[in-house]
């Protein structure tokens, strides 16, 4: 039962890949987890839900990512160099929208998790006079040096990041060096490493074998871009791959999922096709290696639960993700697929060498940060602790003079 203690979170998310959803979903968890105060959380997708045209946006982005892939990087070049999440335009489009999250909510402290929705937030708070009350706390999902300029904004009164790169980046972008903080990504406490009698158990739910080496092939959130082609190259060479088995999540993408049974159908080794899943952590601890675009939280789940990546690079990356590339292959937690064809010899190889394969799942635990979730909770309960209170009480009526 929530009472005048119960402290109000708003978090700011958008359904632009799955990353942003997952970390809004990790730190509402996390605050339910770990904070030592009574909390309501609410989640908004608020490109989506702001405007039309700003939902339009969403839907291109999530449209080439799912078939034009090589084409994300224009999208990212249109939106840096116009900027419209600053513009006029866009703040008229979704000051009203805005307006009425904090009426409907009363949010006392804002934690966006998209980069396209700092400034009208902002904005829209100083507006209505709240700057100064409702702190405006940003946790930036883009792990390396090389991310969006729109996580950048002056009224932002906290930055969380993930590294000392994404720190970097941010003062380079003119963010002062006070606000911001280094804690991790925001993944949800359910993603940890697993012991072989789990591993194995997680494999045997999925209807696998629990003693063959696993290959889970991750087409995202959205279910698309290069990891179709990618399988299609494993299933074509798949004579090399008979003692091994592979689960196929193909997001939510209903006709990727049709093709992938089609395609598994033929493959010499056995595998499961998976629609969307809620369940990703299960999914991670049964496999053995992750075959996966770079986003950033998707990388940091697969981390956590001590699974090492063959990251798709056949197409160059955009930038924040050609940094999280390189971190994983220079610690050796994974390795860079630069080609499709290459793909069944990397896992001939994880598999026909135990001893490089234990290595980068110690490498990829040493990357992990499992904590990161608990330490944005701190963060963000201080500053909290810290505000004024966003909406003061009514003065009490005064008692007439006798």
């Amino acid at each position: 039962m929530m009472d005048e203690t119960t402290k109000k979170f708003l978090i700011i998310t958008s359904d632009t890949g799955g990353g942003h959803g997952s970390a809004a979903a990790a730190i509402a968890e996390g605050l339910r987890r770990f904070s030592r105060h009574d909390v309501l959380v609410n989640i908004a997708r608020a490109i989506e839900e702001s405007h039309f045209l700003a939902q339009k946006l969403a839907e291109l982005y999530n449209y080439l990512l799912r078939y034009h892939q090589p084409l994300v990087k224009y999208y990212y070049w249109t939106i840096e160099r116009f900027r419209p999440n600053e513009s006029n335009l866009f703040y008229r489009m979704t000051r009203r929208y805005a307006q009425q999250l904090f009426e409907r909510y009363c949010p006392q402290i804002v934690v966006s998790v998209h980069p396209m929705t700092q400034h009208f937030l902002a904005r829209v708070l100083r507006d209505l006079g709240l700057i100064d009350r409702i702190p405006l706390v940003t946790v930036v999902t883009d792990p390396c040096y090389g991310f969006w300029r729109g996580w950048a904004c002056e009224d932002v009164s906290l930055y969380l990041v993930a590294t000392e790169d994404a720190r970097r980046q941010l003062l380079d972008f003119g963010v002062p060096a006070e606000k911001i903080k280094i804690c991790g990504i925001p993944i949800h406490p359910k993603f940890q490493g697993a012991s072989e009698s789990e591993q194995s158990a997680a494999r045997v739910e999925l209807g696998l074998d629990p003693e063959r080496f696993t290959v889970f092939v991750n087409a995202g959130w959205i279910g698309g871009g290069n990891i179709p082609k990618i399988f299609e190259e494993m299933v074509r060479n798949g004579e090399d791959l008979r003692e091994a088995q592979a689960i196929f999540v193909a997001g939510r993408n209903e006709a990727l999922r049709r093709d992938a049974e089609a395609l598994a159908a033929r493959a010499p080794f056995p595998t499961r096709v998976i629609g969307y899943t809620n369940a990703m952590e299960h999914v991670m601890r049964a496999a053995d290696v992750m075959v996966s675009k770079l986003g950033g939280l998707t990388t940091f789940e697969a981390l956590a639960t001590r699974l090492p990546i063959i990251a798709d690079a056949t197409t160059p990356p955009m930038p924040q993700e050609s940094n999280t590339a390189r971190l994983i292959a220079r610690h050796r937690a994974g390795v860079l697929l630069e080609r499709a064809g290459e793909v069944v010899p990397i896992i001939r190889r994880l598999i026909c060498d135990p001893a490089e394969h234990a290595g980068m799942r110690l490498a990829a635990a040493r990357l992990a940060v499992p904590d990161a979730t608990r330490r944005i909770v701190d963060e963000l309960t201080r500053k909290l602790d810290e505000a004024a209170p966003a909406y003061p009480p009514a003065p009490a009526p005064e008692r007439a003079t006798p």
